[in-house]
């Protein structure tokens, strides 16, 4: 869910002055010691670990030594080593494997609850290596208001969500939400390492005012590229009514009652000369049953009942090409990108025997890969398909392809451009594919137009500054141009507009002390098409994983 978070950490607005913006962990390699790959062809073994939770803030830089500062760790509870140990893919004793520890770091980073982690040498007799492992904590309570705006709809929600459960590393929401669908009570709890172990264990409970939602997930995953086994399973339920929209406008619903079960193993040779291959084999369980709202209009046929209880198997190719890089998606923080081949597909069977309703073949499947064109100049792509086989045909099959190019044009500035497209066959009545002010088109309203196939074209001007006020936020801006549309008839029997224009321009906060969202968006967009019902400027605030 996109909110922009008033953290109680922003309390320290009141205090300091800004600072220009630096790195929080430096990666400090010693210079007697040599470096991680010949460390490894040395044939170094791995002594003593020392692992170190670092503060939200550091009081020995003079923009972070206010008295608020030093109160906000105080009330922070830093993430306990041991739970960091937990997640560290070597151990004393073993070889030095420079592609594991690199992994860790990844791993680590990929904590929320982590601003940042670097792993590095301390001392080398020539056969034994001593390893430093570095985090920086983020500030994870929020016990406030959240409040975002897109698409000329607002959601508000209170909450109380702490995102490192006393140092745990464990996930505890309850809170209050109100957006354009539904109102909502919700309950939230993941322990990603149970028991110290990579087992995660995820328990989640939503009491809306049209129904309610409930689930359960206990699974072990590949956590690395060279885990042998996984397993796990999950349970969901659901009853909730379900809007249709045309040109914005909610003109009908449905209400949608879902049970889904599944079970899956998985396993795998692990790393192999840069590549890793995994199998998943699982069942699954997916009844959806469909009733009219009363006093609700339709806009449409109601959904077939649908049915499917299939056995699948699955299988995922891992291309081991990793860069650390700033400012790609985010703002002066650490990436971890991939600019290698990542796909896998899944095939199941469903069929009456076993007690789905229909026989089906069902297929999902998708591929990204990524280029370094030159230097500052990437290019990265990405497709998924989903959809089934039936008697009579292709159903609810779903196409969708992506491609982002990144050019540096300067130090501050980068210029960014994605194109991205979706076409279906035969979609489900339960389905709806649009396109609006939720989801790239900012100048219009949300869900505003509605087909069977669309295209969105985003040109992006970046600029990154130096500003780092009160050093919670990392300052950046852009200017954009939007351009999409949809073609054929929907559901609702909406038919597309043509193509719509927007432009715009907006402030980025990147986060740099908060575990809730990566960067704030703050737009003002202009549309160039359509008629009076639109705004003449769309206001959105929300909060992206991405620039």
């Amino acid at each position: 869910m996109r909110r922009l978070h008033w953290l109680l950490l922003a309390s320290t607005l009141l205090s300091q002055a800004s600072g220009a913006a630096q790195s929080d962990l430096v990666r400090e390699w010693p210079a007697d010691i040599p470096p991680g790959l010949e460390l490894e062809a040395a044939g170094a073994v791995i002594g003593k670990i020392e692992v170190i939770a670092g503060d939200i803030f550091d009081p020995s830089i003079p923009g972070e030594s206010g008295w608020l500062y030093r109160t906000a760790n105080k009330l922070h509870i830093n993430t306990r080593t041991d739970i960091l140990a937990d997640q560290l893919l070597f151990k004393s004793g073993e070889r030095y494997v420079h592609r594991i520890v690199e992994e860790t770091e990844r791993i680590l980073r990929g904590n929320d609850y982590l601003y940042d982690a670097v792993i590095v040498p301390r001392a080398y007799d020539g056969r034994t290596v001593d390893l430093e492992v570095r985090t920086r904590d983020t500030w994870t309570l929020n016990p406030g208001i959240n409040f975002s705006r897109e698409g000329g709809e607002n959601e508000t929600a209170i909450s109380l969500e702490e995102k490192n459960l006393l140092g745990g590393g464990k996930k505890l929401a309850i809170g209050w939400s109100n957006d354009v669908d539904r109102e909502s009570i919700d309950f939230d709890y993941f322990d990603p390492h149970f028991n110290h172990t990579w087992t995660r264990v995820g328990v989640t409970y939503s009491d809306a005012d049209d129904g309610s939602t409930q689930a359960l997930r206990v699974d072990r995953p590949f956590y690395a590229l060279d885990t042998r086994r996984a397993g796990g399973g999950q349970l969901f339920g659901s009853e909730r009514n379900e809007p249709r929209y045309a040109y914005g406008e909610e003109v009908g619903k449905f209400e949608q009652k879902r049970q889904y079960y599944e079970i899956f193993g998985g396993w795998s040779a692990g790393w192999e000369a840069g590549w890793v291959r995994r199998w998943t084999a699982g069942v699954t369980y997916d009844d959806n049953k469909y009733l009219p709202v009363v006093d609700e209009p339709l806009a449409g046929p109601l959904p077939e009942d649908r049915k499917l209880v299939y056995p699948w198997l699955g299988f995922e190719l891992v291309q081991d090409e990793f860069e650390r890089r700033t400012n790609q998606d985010q703002i002066d923080r650490t990436e971890d990108v991939l600019v290698g081949l990542r796909a896998g597909a899944r095939l199941g069977l469903a069929t009456e025997g076993i007690g789905a309703d229909r026989d089906a073949l069902t297929l999902s499947a998708y591929l990204q890969d990524g280029w370094d064109l030159r230097p500052g100049d990437s290019l990265f792509v990405g497709a998924t398909v989903t959809g089934r086989v039936e008697s009579e045909g292709l159903r609810n099959a779903v196409l969708a392809a992506e491609a982002r190019y990144y050019n540096q044009t300067s130090r501050r500035t980068k210029f960014f451009a994605t194109i991205n497209g979706t076409v279906t066959e035969e979609l489900d009545d339960d389905q709806q594919l649009t396109i609006g002010g939720d989801n790239g088109l900012r100048g219009y309203p949300l869900r505003y137009q509605a087909g069977t196939s669309s295209a969105l074209l985003t040109l992006e001007q970046r600029y990154y500054t130096d500003w780092y006020p009160w050093r919670l936020f990392h300052v950046a801006g852009a200017v954009f141009f939007d351009a999409g549309r949809t073609w054929g008839t929907d559901v609702t029997g909406a038919t597309s507009d043509g193509v719509l224009k927007n432009v715009g321009f907006g402030v980025r906060l990147g986060s740099s002390r908060a575990a809730f969202g990566n960067v704030i968006h703050i737009n003002l967009a202009f549309p160039l098409d359509g008629g009076d019902d639109i705004d003449s400027v769309q206001f959105v605030v929300e909060t992206k994983a991405r620039f």
